[in-house]
């Protein structure tokens, strides 16, 4: 059985580790796929349970040299009377998957659980404790929350002390440094500086504490057979400091202080680097805010009723079929259905639709929306991570811990990288010692120190994730969540688009517009007969005609059969009568006749409506015609679609007039009409044979196929289930500008990831022939490679300021 589990992984400082740690779990025979996201710090396996466990996978990581963070919550239990309560909740806890270890403290009544937040949840950990008929409280959860760093948090606390105390020891030195230029020579140097027991006394704790962590990175990278940017840091700044040592011993032999050192070098690079990676590290923690924002909509607690009273509980503790009460201003806590009350619901944050949407009993609600003006009673639906807004969130982690296609070059040049760089700086340490300046090992040794670091890999592996988190985090904030990188890397691509009919060009919600009779029957009988045989029917048209009827207060009839018949229509008996209401296609199939109300039904769908004919007891009684008007917004967005140069298409079951009608109305030029719910799918394969990249945007289940066959599958946020989870990219709107949208964000995070991966290579390959050449010191080598990561990451934060077209782009 295949399982998927994302591992948050530290340790990590530069591209060839996520490469290491990618390969190694690839190795692992039982993993299908493996892949981590430097940006994000995370890891994202396929595997075989049958094969491997969770800690199987851990342990990989951690023998890779790397961690796996875990979480630890602790809980007060209800329900134990002896030791044997302790050991049955703590052999379930430790039987969960995610769950590293759980201890029971009987005495204390108390749990302590270290998890794999991947895995699992504190909510779960409750579940199962209470499936064994014992209770967890959280203790004082609202301060266990605002007291827990986050790791990320925590590393840049840590970085932070790093630098301050590096920074601290460094000056002196840099001073020192700066004194031996002739232009600074006004500057006054206390004799103490010039010391070298001094120099080595403040650059042997940079060295070595501050410097510490490239020492043990460098270790076991090398010791699994690969090299990383640690590999690159800990031998130039080695380099210098240990030939600095060599001369320091040399003059104190001599009895001088004169002597060619380079204290200074090792301890400003290790400044410089740990600065870099301070800065990178804030600057991805301002890369994930569009996760931290959506977190943010959650409410933190909901007002339910259990067992007839009205309580107050975290919003984790609300369970399926509670009675939720929500109040005028408060947001919804959980999804589900209203049950008692009216108002209006500003469902903005989730569909990106401005105006609040009228909500009375039976309606939907969706959690962290806003409920405007009318108390309301609510039945949770779904709770925890199965809530419309969760779903969301992890869509888009989803996304920012996916990797785009372009990545792969990338990862293969970061492979390579380290090994090359290490050749080139020997290579060049040789050159300046036989040639260039012969027998100087000064000279030679700055060069080699010069090549060695401002060749860093990091910028080259933060070049596509950071980019991609991103672009997926402002896309998700504006209501388009990109299911993976490489759905966000094929949209721009698309030169084709084609649109279901109903519920995306048009509003989805048709209404009776015509009811025509012949023979001897009535308008009000034909209704009456039709509209209680389409009541066994889910189709909008069938509603539509269902609503008519009641509308002009007829009485639905028995109806004692009905058969629908897919793409042509019902067969069903009612009253007595055999009915048959559909296409001309289904009359055709049981040979009646209809030639006598042809000009009727032509003329209705010239006018841009659906027109059903309808047979009594084998013989054509009547028409009935509804209509769905289109968006608003349609037309105008088509157009933009247009002017971006895609070949708009128009794809539905009606028959031709009525889908060449509405297209007209829309601005559409290709329209396929008549097409049955399964040959969707191989319209759009015929469309892919012609050499195009297309796209389907659709929002009912008999769009899945199709949206599954498209090389973009884009699912319309106010349709069903099923078509979102085929989909590879949900339009939480139904208006269509959200396409031209999706277009504009998949093009300009792609041309930011080019610009990015421009700018990674044209440093080193402007970087290192300079060092080579002797026209770069050392430190200034150091502060341009911590510049690059800045940089590429800097730049990749640019996509948050993008907006929707219709907002106006802002870059």
């Amino acid at each position: 059985m295949k399982k998927e589990i994302d591992f948050q992984i530290t340790g990590m400082t530069c591209a060839a580790c996520a490469g290491r740690i990618e390969k190694g779990l690839n190795r692992l025979e039982g993993v299908e796929d493996a892949s981590v996201n430097l940006a994000l710090e995370t890891s994202h396996i396929i595997y075989e349970t049958e094969q491997l466990t969770p800690d199987d996978l851990k342990r990989k990581v951690q023998s890779l040299g790397y961690d796996v963070v875990m979480e630890q919550a602790e809980f007060d239990i209800e329900g134990m009377t002896c030791a044997a309560c302790a050991n049955r909740i703590e052999k379930k806890i430790n039987r969960m998957d995610g769950v590293d270890h759980g201890s029971v403290n009987f005495a204390l009544e108390t749990l302590q659980v270290t998890y794999h937040p991947g895995q699992t949840s504190a909510n779960d950990i409750k579940d199962a404790v209470q499936s064994i008929g014992y209770s967890l409280i959280e203790p004082d959860a609202d301060q266990a929350e605002e007291g827990k760093k986050d790791h990320r948090q925590a590393a840049i606390e840590k970085q932070t002390a790093r630098f301050l105390f590096s920074m601290i020891l460094s000056l002196p030195l840099l001073w020192a440094m700066v004194s031996h230029f002739s232009f600074t020579s006004f500057i006054w140097l206390p004799e103490a500086f010039m010391n070298p027991w001094v120099q080595l006394a403040l650059a042997a704790p940079v060295q070595f504490i501050v410097g510490w962590p490239f020492y043990v990175g460098a270790y076991k990278a090398l010791r699994n057979k690969s090299a990383n940017m640690d590999v690159l840091v800990a031998l130039g700044t080695s380099a210098a400091f240990f030939y600095s040592l060599y001369e320091s011993i040399q003059s104190a032999i001599r009895g001088t202080h004169e002597a060619a050192l380079y204290y200074e070098t090792s301890a400003v690079l290790i400044t410089l680097i740990v600065l870099g990676k301070l800065m990178e590290a804030r600057a991805k923690g301002r890369s994930s805010e569009a996760i931290q924002k959506l977190m943010g909509l959650q409410a933190k607690e909901a007002v339910i009723e259990r067992d007839g009273k009205q309580m107050t509980v975290p919003i984790s503790d609300v369970k399926v079929n509670d009675l939720v009460f929500v109040k005028p201003g408060e947001k919804v806590p959980v999804d589900g259905e209203i049950i008692e009350g009216t108002t209006a619901i500003d469902e903005s944050m989730i569909t990106g639709e401005s105006l609040p949407v009228d909500k009375t009993a039976g309606d939907m609600v969706i959690g962290a929306t806003i409920n405007k003006n009318g108390f309301i009673k609510i039945k949770a639906t779904k709770v925890g991570k199965e809530t419309a807004l969760s779903q969301i969130i992890r869509v888009v982690e989803q996304a920012q811990g996916s990797k785009a296609p372009i990545q792969r070059l990338a990862d293969q040049i970061s492979g390579i990288f380290v090994p090359i760089v290490v050749g080139i700086a020997v290579l060049t340490f040789l050159i300046w010692f036989f040639f260039v300046d012969p027998g100087n090992v000064t000279s030679a040794l700055e060069t080699f120190i010069a090549v060695i670091v401002i060749a860093c890999p990091c910028a080259l592996g933060l070049a596509t994730p950071t980019s991609i988190m991103a672009g997926s985090g402002r896309a998700a904030e504006s209501g388009i969540l990109f299911k993976g990188g490489e759905h966000l890397e094929v949209t721009q691509s698309l030169d084709t688009v084609v649109l279901d009919k109903t519920g995306t060009v048009t509003k989805g919600e048709p209404s009776l517009t015509d009811v025509l009779a012949y023979a001897n029957w009535t308008e009000d009988t034909l209704l009456q007969l039709a509209g209680s045989a389409e009541q066994q029917s889910e189709h909008p048209l069938a509603r539509a005609i269902t609503d008519g009827m009641k509308e002009r207060g007829l009485e639905a009839v028995e109806v004692e059969a009905f058969q629908a018949d897919p793409g042509h229509g019902i067969e069903a008996k009612a009253a007595g009568h055999k009915l048959l209401i559909g296409t001309r296609k289904l009359l055709q199939k049981h040979h009646i006749q209809y030639e006598q109300i042809e000009a009727s039904v032509t003329t209705l769908e010239e006018q841009g409506k659906t027109a059903m004919l309808v047979a009594i007891d084998g013989e054509v009684a009547g028409i009935v015609a509804v209509a769905d008007t289109i968006k608003s917004s349609s037309p105008q967005a088509i157009a933009r679609l247009k002017e971006q140069g895609i070949h708009v298409v128009m794809m539905t079951g009606d028959n031709k007039l009525t889908a060449e009608a509405i297209a007209k109305q829309a601005g559409i030029d290709h329209v396929i009409a008549e097409v049955l719910p399964e040959e969707k799918a191989a319209h759009i394969a015929a469309l892919q044979k012609q050499g195009k990249k297309v796209a389907m945007v659709g929002d009912g289940i008999n769009d899945a196929p199709a949206l599954a066959t498209a090389n973009i599958g884009m699912a319309v946020g106010t349709g069903t289930d099923v078509a979102m989870e085929a989909a590879d990219i949900t339009l939480m709107t139904g208006d269509l500008h959200a396409i031209a949208d999706a277009l504009e964000f998949s093009k300009k995070t792609m041309r930011n990831i080019k610009q990015n991966l421009f700018w990674a290579l044209a440093y080193n390959c402007i970087g290192i022939p300079i060092a080579a050449f002797g026209f770069l010191a050392p430190w200034l080598a150091g502060a341009a490679m911590a510049f690059s990561s800045v940089s590429v990451v800097l730049n990749a934060l640019r996509l948050q300021r993008l907006k929707p077209i219709r907002e106006g782009v802002a870059e």
